[in-house]
């Protein structure tokens, strides 16, 4: 296996093309074609792939995971005063396009048992908004939301769901993809993805006329008339025929790199699980995560702050978990149901790093810097 340098960088997650350079082969095909933008074969077959590889029937190239939400949003007809569930642990992007919408977030807790949106909250937060218009799932980290109490709840409310699924590629719920359990589901290629276009996501669904309308929305709405005319409001958010080449190419190696994360956090697992005061994230037996993050949480004498302080003097990058959006400055204003779980996982919750191109020289050196903190 091959070593790195003492104090060279080792990143959270970082881009990492395949040794068999599937990705330049199909960039060089968009190159040869001329086929560079706005659409071309790459665009539509990377659609088919994913659709194909996750088990949806269509799918849309979108040019982030936060377009993919914002047009499943419009695709679901939320609108102006419409509410809209929303896990409170997650990043911004999935609740951002609920306010380009101009509708209304309601945060909900996570539970322990998953760190994801707690089923028990969801069904409070109905008996206190039966009217909401569209609940967004989020499957953090890789690992999986308990969907069949998730979808029990929806079902029953005879709500729209939107899966967040941009941190879970290559994940399982129960044998079955996340991100195709609801109405509508998203994938983010972010260059620290599981697997990257460098920038760019994918709206799955099994509907496929909303699908249609969607890749309709996303290229600025233009009528099919020999002139420029737009009779309902467009967005540009169709992907790159270029980027989908990349993403082609990734897609051969998801597998590879679903295997590398589990192998970090087994690694982690195994060194660190054992000290005192450290609990590593949740895998239930229903779930088969990505492991696209391995996360744990400290208490006792060891912060993660300290954690996270130590591995940067040391150039290796590592992140807390994070900020619930029910306390950030934007979105503090904003109804959330719940306890504190969420909070605490945020207080005590430290991300450690994930990167797929990690040899065990690297993962040695995270996890001795972690261990003097016990040995001291």
């Amino acid at each position: 296996m091959e070593t790195t340098k003492a104090n060279e960088r080792i990143f959270l997650a970082s881009p990492h093309m395949s040794d068999e350079g599937y990705e330049l082969q199909y960039v060089q095909e968009a190159f040869d074609t001329n086929w560079i933008a706005p659409l071309g074969k790459n665009v539509n077959e990377f659609e088919k792939e994913l659709a194909n590889k996750v088990g949806s029937k269509s799918a849309a190239a979108l040019s982030s995971g936060t377009g993919a939400i914002h047009l499943a949003l419009r695709a679901a007809g939320v609108g102006e005063g419409d509410i809209v569930f929303c896990p409170t642990l997650t990043f911004s992007a999935t609740a951002n396009p609920i306010i380009y919408q101009n509708a209304t977030p309601v945060f909900i807790d996570s539970n322990y048992e998953t760190w994801n949106m707690c089923p028990k909250a969801l069904e409070q937060a109905f008996e206190k908004y039966p009217e909401v218009k569209a609940v967004i799932v989020v499957h953090l980290y890789g690992l999986s939301a308990d969907m069949d109490k998730v979808m029990e709840v929806c079902k029953k409310h005879n709500v729209v769901v939107i899966e967040d699924a941009a941190e879970s590629l290559g994940g399982y719920y129960k044998g079955q993809q996340t991100g195709t359990f609801g109405d509508y589901g998203i994938f983010s290629f972010n260059g620290n993805k599981i697997i990257t276009t460098s920038g760019g996501g994918m709206l799955v669904s099994n509907n496929e006329e909303r699908i249609a309308k969607v890749r309709f929305w996303a290229t600025q709405s233009r009528d099919q008339a020999r002139h420029y005319q737009h009779s309902e409001l467009g967005f540009n958010y169709r992907m790159s025929n270029v980027v989908a080449g990349i993403g082609r190419g990734q897609l051969k190696v998801l597998e590879e790199r679903v295997e590398k994360k589990k192998y970090i956090f087994e690694y982690y697992k195994r060194e660190l699980g054992e000290l005192e005061g450290v609990k590593f994230m949740p895998v239930n037996e229903w779930d088969e995560p990505n492991f696209w993050l391995s996360s744990m949480t400290l208490s006792g004498k060891v912060t993660p702050i300290e954690v996270m302080e130590a591995l940067e003097k040391e150039n290796i990058e590592s992140r807390p978990i994070w900020k619930p959006m029910h306390m950030q400055p934007f979105f503090e204003k904003y109804d959330f149901v719940g306890s504190d779980v969420s909070e605490k996982l945020f207080e005590k919750g430290v991300c450690l790093p994930s990167d797929t191109k990690m040899t065990d020289e690297d993962l040695a050196r995270v996890v001795e810097i972690i261990k003097g903190f016990w040995l001291s």
